[in-house]
């Protein structure tokens, strides 16, 4: 799948995954307004709006983008119905031919671990039949807890052709209450960094592995120090646009061919419409003020790549 997700980046030219991560007051008063005209002022009517503003956001950017990033928390928050509008994105996302990396950030041990990676990436035995459940291409994976949380997801990539992307250095302002932490001299974040770039070498697709790593865009510095120890890693990149990040923030992430970075953006993409820049569109057209949002980002960080040092 690492290379169908190149395969997708190079045919589109923009390294950008369109973060699906719907919070109700992002969603316009139209599409909120028609979902619980049919299913009530309800978790089945909130799940509803959900599913129907991220299939518009998908119809008006999937030409553009590569991949999307569905988090799993803002449809977790609205119990099964909300898991069942996760599936249909997910489905969505994947007939229109885009790579889906499920945000669920998972971290466990032994055969609770093993059922993460199978609920998310694997296939799960029911008799003589097995069935993939939620069928991402990709899931994030929190690696704190060692090689006994990461190696059940490798045996599933290994089965499947899919990936992880291990959180490593993360976008949030307190992650260096941890993850700076120094190891006999080196911070923790780099000591992850090196079990990544070890975990990928057991699964590799033609040039870069099945085990990716995220690195926020926050953190440029660092990014650059872990694009050298991870060099066969992708790297999922967050807080682009609301968090921060520019596209001359991200250069280091990438590497000298163009490729070995994805950088994500939620809300800057999804609830454009609320912003000045894109206020013109209308929240009847949010789509495509969305559009034109992909459109801008993959603009500034082409042409960042193009003017780098």
């Amino acid at each position: 799948m690492i290379n169908q997700l190149i395969a997708n980046i190079k045919k589109t030219e923009a390294p950008i995954v369109v973060g699906l991560d719907p919070m109700l007051n992002y969603i316009p008063e139209q599409v909120q307004k028609k979902a619980y005209e049919e299913f009530g002022e309800t978790l089945e009517g909130a799940a509803e709006a959900i599913w129907q503003f991220n299939k518009e956001i998908v119809d008006k950017t999937y030409d553009l983008i590569p991949a999307v990033k569905p988090q799993i928390a803002m449809y977790e928050q609205f119990g099964i119905p909300g898991l069942a509008a996760f599936k249909k994105t997910v489905d969505y996302c994947k007939e229109k031919g885009l790579v889906v990396i499920g945000d669920i950030k998972r971290g466990d041990i032994g055969s609770t671990s093993a059922a993460y990676a199978t609920g998310h990436i694997g296939r799960v035995q029911v008799g003589d039949k097995a069935y993939a459940p939620f069928d991402e291409d990709f899931v994030t994976v929190n690696p704190y807890l060692g090689s006994d949380g990461v190696n059940p997801f490798l045996d599933v990539c290994k089965e499947e052709k899919k990936g992880i992307f291990v959180l490593v250095k993360t976008s949030n302002p307190s992650s260096g209450e941890f993850q700076d932490q120094l190891i006999d001299g080196r911070p923790l974040y780099e000591l992850v960094g090196e079990k990544v770039a070890a975990w990928g070498e057991e699964v590799m697709g033609d040039a870069y592995s099945y085990v990716g790593a995220v690195v926020g865009a926050t953190y440029p510095k660092m990014g650059k120090a872990l694009r050298k120890i991870m060099p066969k890693a992708y790297i999922l990149v967050p807080g682009y646009g609301a968090q921060g990040g520019k596209g001359k923030d991200l250069v280091h992430f990438f590497n000298e061919d163009g490729l070995g970075a994805i950088v994500n953006s939620s809300r800057g993409i999804i609830a454009a419409y609320k912003q000045e820049k894109y206020q013109s569109f209308g929240p009847e057209n949010f789509g495509d003020a969305s559009r034109a949002a992909v459109k801008d980002m993959a603009e500034d960080i082409k042409g960042a790549l193009e003017n780098r040092a």
